[in-house]
């Protein structure tokens, strides 16, 4: 499919989306904002490997003006993912936490025939990124330790197990089969970058060494197996509001290695919030034990390849800026993954020369779509 094609296909599904709900909405008493900004600028990008399309609307009620979240999809997985969602919201309910708990937002509707779940907005405050450095290491510091707290040891954890699913130390390094492989992420990115040899000789080592490390200590992610994690846990996809935190994605909750979730927030912040990222890379070093830094680095150069892998299949389906903006992003945390790699902070003259390159190529679309994430 050309680039072209991929983006037109996108907003046909989203219309197609809109209209297919909308007699459902207003048997319901809902209504649709005007202004759709999760479908718009780069999100045609975000394409599922097993096809199963979600769209994300906002709404309001007609009879009080309340903020809602509208996901529907018509597609086979997109459906299947939203009973899995329900699913997962009543287990965590279900859940004692030994720390703060994780509040959801309350379920409004849920016509699994329609493929339509529409949940509470949850406004708050201000965004994480807007408070003091102390008040964001306090939640997060708070968050990842709610989620280690519920360990896949007991028969009522291992319940849960089937509905949430399980990443086990093998399951990050293994060469060949199953998709989410360290090797498989390798091939991936040898092939998809195949006419982009400068990028990919930067990278090459950098892989080569991630693999090795990974298979080397096998036993260790093994050590801090079976934690309750969120692989995407980054404040996009939480809120906060009087004090309490919500989780508003929730079919990327697995069991896992303790330190992913910490691994995907601490790589978000050395982009957004550098201070934060070294506090909490400190805390694991002064007050957890070396194998469990070491676990930090192998899940944070592990995600990183991931992510790597994921812009090198935007360059088949972009042209011009975005198809630029991708290579950029590639290079940029080919460049942090080579800091993790050798117990080294990015640069912050390198971050600040992307952040800017990144701004100068995105679309006013995508910025608008950025500044309603964050």
């Amino acid at each position: 499919m050309s680039p072209s094609d991929t983006k037109q296909a996108w907003d046909a599904y989203v219309t197609h989306e809109g209209k297919r709900i909308q007699p459902l909405l207003e048997r319901s008493g809902f209504q649709l904002d005007a202004l759709q900004p999760q479908t718009i600028g780069e999100r045609y990008l975000t394409r599922p490997v097993d096809g199963g399309r979600k769209v994300v609307f906002f709404g309001q009620r007609r009879s009080d003006g309340m903020r809602v979240v509208i996901k529907t999809s018509s597609e086979e997985q997109g459906i299947a993912e939203l009973w899995k969602e329900q699913d997962v919201r009543k287990i965590l309910q279900r859940i004692k936490f030994a720390y703060l708990a994780f509040h959801l937002p309350a379920d409004i509707l849920f016509d699994p025939a329609q493929g339509v779940i529409i949940t509470e907005y949850i406004a708050q405050e201000k965004p994480f990124l807007d408070r003091l450095l102390e008040e964001q290491f306090a939640i997060a510091l708070n968050a990842f330790k709610t989620q280690e707290a519920v360990h896949a040891t007991t028969h009522s954890h291992h319940l849960v197990l089937k509905s949430f699913g399980e990443m086990k130390a093998a399951d990050y390094y293994i060469k060949a089969g199953e998709y989410r492989k360290i090797g498989a992420y390798a091939q991936d990115i040898s092939g998809l970058l195949i006419d982009e040899k400068k990028l990919y000789s930067k990278l090459d080592i950098a892989l080569d060494k991630t693999i090795e490390l990974i298979q080397d200590n096998e036993k260790k992610l093994d050590r801090y197996g079976g934690f309750l994690t969120h692989w995407d846990f980054i404040p996009q996809n939480f809120r906060i509001r009087d004090g309490k935190l919500y989780l508003l994605d929730h079919t990327s909750i697995r069991f896992g290695n303790k330190y992913e979730s910490w691994a995907r927030f601490i790589n978000f912040m050395t982009l957004y919030n550098p201070p934060l990222a070294n506090a909490l890379i400190e805390y694991v070093r002064l007050n957890r034990t070396e194998e469990e830094l070491l676990s930090l680095k192998l899940m944070r150069a592990y995600r990183l390849t991931e992510l790597i892998r994921y812009y090198a299949t935007w360059l088949s389906h972009t042209t011009g800026d975005i198809r630029e903006l991708a290579c950029v992003r590639i290079e940029f945390w080919t460049e942090v993954l080579q800091c993790i790699l050798s117990d080294r902070e990015a640069p912050s003259e390198v971050i600040e020369t992307y952040k800017a390159k990144r701004d100068s190529l995105r679309s006013d679309d995508e910025k608008l779509r950025q500044k309603d994430l964050h």
